[in-house]
């Protein structure tokens, strides 16, 4: 009896080493809560806040359809997600963040088109600036590239978006757009 008695309390005290597989799980009000995400109260983490939402999207030139895009938050308000679905089945994705380090923001785009970007900026003056590369995967080049988000008093967005053309030496518009809450 004696003996069975002590391999019982020690296997007890088993459980109760931690990292042990048989440690007993403390009740869920014995966990310490959740800490809240430095993202969500942090006053640069919701500069880009104005483009998140349902859009429709017309090209400004010619006031055509250019498709629909839904921007949210994720992750804790870290980061911006876009999913763009464009006229002609074209698609694309994006994650926008801002890091608190560089005290930029950073998109990463990748699109079904055969491009991506990776540009970074932040705001000037009321806009959403950023500049960096654009890769055109089919013909392999690269090219200086920038965007512009600029909200407008109307609830309206302008995404500016320009390539800059080395021959020619200067910045060309790549797309105009003109976005609507849906």
């Amino acid at each position: 009896m004696q003996k069975t008695t002590l391999r019982i309390a020690s296997l007890c005290t088993l459980c109760l080493l931690p990292g042990s597989l048989w440690t007993l799980a403390s009740p869920a009000s014995a966990q310490p809560a959740a800490a809240a995400s430095p993202c969500a109260s942090g006053p640069a983490f919701r500069e880009f806040d104005f483009w998140v939402g349902n859009w429709k999207v017309s090209d400004r030139g010619t006031g055509h359809h250019a498709g629909h895009n839904m921007v949210r938050k994720i992750e804790g308000d870290c980061a911006l997600y876009e999913d763009w679905r464009g006229q002609g089945r074209s698609s694309g994705k994006s994650i926008n963040y801002y890091n608190p380090v560089s005290k930029r923001w950073r998109q990463v785009w990748v699109s079904a088109r055969a491009y991506s970007l990776d540009i970074e900026g932040g705001i000037k003056e009321v806009s959403m600036f950023m500049e960096g590369t654009i890769w055109h995967y089919a013909n392999g080049t690269s090219a200086p590239f920038r965007g512009t988000w600029t909200p407008n008093k109307d609830g309206t967005i302008r995404q500016f978006f320009e390539q800059y053309d080395a021959e020619k030496k200067a910045w060309q518009p790549w797309f105009d757009g003109l976005y609507e809450r849906q």
